[in-house]
Formats: structure tokens, sequence, C-alpha cells
């Protein structure tokens, strides 16, 4: 089954160059089906690169799924266009009386700031806060992941020395899990942190379950069956040159930065790298919106409810 995006969004264009499977708003209309309803807040710059790597990854499963992107409704972004956030985009105040069956959050670009110097952090809490009522199941990526187990565990993040940057390996410590249902024993996923969240920081609770994590570069996928949070600190969706556009503009602008681990060809920049991920990443998103498929309540407003009986 395909995936509904806005008729005139750019990253529609590109999905169904790659041959996703992409869904009119007229011929959804005519469907009898209820579709799963899927929130996106981007937090990224760059909303429209982060759109289709996510949007790529969603449209790749059997199920018809509905996309909704939202941004923050207590700061505006300035690295993209007014009309793209107008044509495209709600806050969470115009849909927060509706039910969805998965939020995903983005990461952003503010790790190393304090998560109460972040302009939206009181937004973020009461968005988190709502996904308890409204929101089945919520997949938190990077940053994102670290703001709702902050909110949601009280676990701290730390300041790395220097930032871990890379593809590195990673094992697999619960292969029961319908998460990495399809998995191989390691995999690899790209890096791009500032911080890192511990594993001695984590609560002593049976029902946060680590699923994977690298002896390099640490915790990778958490599974918080009490809050229904994912949380995963790197970048399954990643494209293949993501990471070296982000060395390349750090080079522009005169920073320092190492070149990404494992990640070069040679660990040559001259070469072009290979997407190593990709399969991983499929099966991750496959994995996760065939879990919301399979334990979502049919009625819409049913979402909250029946959790929190």
């Amino acid at each position: 089954m395909p995936i509904k995006v806005p008729d005139e969004l750019p990253a529609r264009r590109l999905l169904e160059q790659e041959g996703v499977d992409v869904l009119g708003e007229r011929d959804a209309i005519r469907q009898d089906i209820r579709p799963l309803r899927i929130a996106i807040l981007n937090l990224m710059p760059r909303k429209e690169n982060t759109e289709m790597q996510l949007t790529r990854l969603i449209g790749a499963t059997p199920l018809q799924v509905e996309v909704t992107l939202l941004t923050t409704g207590s700061y505006a972004p300035t690295n993209v266009s007014r009309r793209h956030l107008l044509d495209f985009y709600r806050t969470w105040d115009d849909i927060k009386d509706q039910k969805f069956d998965g939020l995903m959050i983005t990461g952003a670009p503010i790790e190393t700031l304090e998560f109460e110097e972040v302009i939206y952090w009181e937004e973020m809490k009461k968005i988190l806060d709502w996904t308890q009522t409204n929101v089945h199941s919520t997949f938190n990526i990077c940053w994102g992941a670290q703001a709702a187990l902050k909110h949601f565990r009280d676990v701290p993040k730390h300041e790395l020395p220097n930032k871990m940057f890379g593809v590195f390996d990673h094992d697999v410590l619960l292969p029961e899990s319908p998460l990495l249902r399809g998995f191989t024993n390691r995999f690899a996923v790209p890096v791009s942190r500032h911080t890192e969240t511990r594993r001695m920081d984590l609560p002593d609770d049976p029902m946060l379950k680590v699923l994977a994590e690298s002896p390099e570069s640490g915790l990778c996928l958490l599974q918080d069956d009490r809050f229904r949070q994912v949380y995963i600190f790197n970048h399954f969706e990643y494209d293949a040159h993501t990471l070296a556009d982000e060395y390349n503009r750090d080079i522009g602008e005169g920073r320092t930065i190492q070149v990404p681990k494992n990640y070069f060809p040679s660990n040559d920049p001259q070469f072009p790298p290979d997407n190593r991920w990709r399969t991983h990443a499929h099966l991750l998103f496959g994995n996760w919106i065939n879990a919301v498929y399979q334990t979502a309540p049919y009625e819409a407003r049913d979402i909250g409810r029946l959790a929190a009986e």
C-alpha cells in the first residue's frame, strides 16, 4: 500500500522517481480503509532533506500511511522558506485535539545546549506529555531521543570531547524484539553527535530495554514500553552522502572536524561513500510501522485511552 503525502510536497516527486508508491489525496479518499496516521515533528533546519529521508522509509511499508508534517509553534525556523512551512506544515497547537497512530520526532542541531535553554523546550514537554493520550507509539531520533528520555526518565546527556562522527558497527542485544526482526547480529549505522547517553544513567526498569549498542559509539536503540517510546540516538535515515555533506560544510566554515570514521573508502574524502545501512534502515522503520499497525486500536478515538486502562 502507498504513502499519502500532500500532492505538491517537493519530496513527493523524488519518492515517485525512486519507485515509492505515493497515493494522491483524491485517491486516498476513495479507499475504504483507515490508514495509519503518522505525524513527523521535524526539528531539523534542512526540512526538505529530512522529509525525504523519513517518508522514503515510511513509504516502503506495505500499509497505507498518511503523513502529517509538524513544526514548533514557539519557534519559527529560519532555514526553510515561510511558504514551505505554510503550505505543508502544521503546529502542534493545530492538531493537539487529534489522535495519531505514530509520531516521529527528529533530531535538532542544539544538542550542546542544556534542555532548559532550548527555546521550544516547554512546548516539547507538552508535546511529549500529549503522546501519552493522543499517540499510540513515538519514534524519537538523536536529540529527539535524548529529549524524550530526559522528559520521561530524567536521563541526562553528556557532552563528548570530540564529535562522534562516522559509521559504526552495533551489536543486537535483544534479537527477540519485534523492532529487530530480520536484523543480523551486527549492523552499521551513521552516527553524528556531540553528546551521548550513557547506559549507567538508565533507570533499572524491565520495561526500558536496550536493544542495540556499539562498543565504540555507545547506546543506539532503546524501547520503552512504559511510555510507548522508541529512542534511537543515531541516523538510520541518512542518505549515503549526508555525513559527507556535514563534513564538507564544516571544512568550508573553517571548523576543526575529523574525517568520519569507517565512511569514505580508504578513509579518503575524495571517494564517494557507500550506503551500508540502507537494508537495516528499511527493516527498522518497517518493523516499527508493522508493530504500530498490529497494536494500535482500530478506532482512532481509542488511541491513548486503552493504553491508560
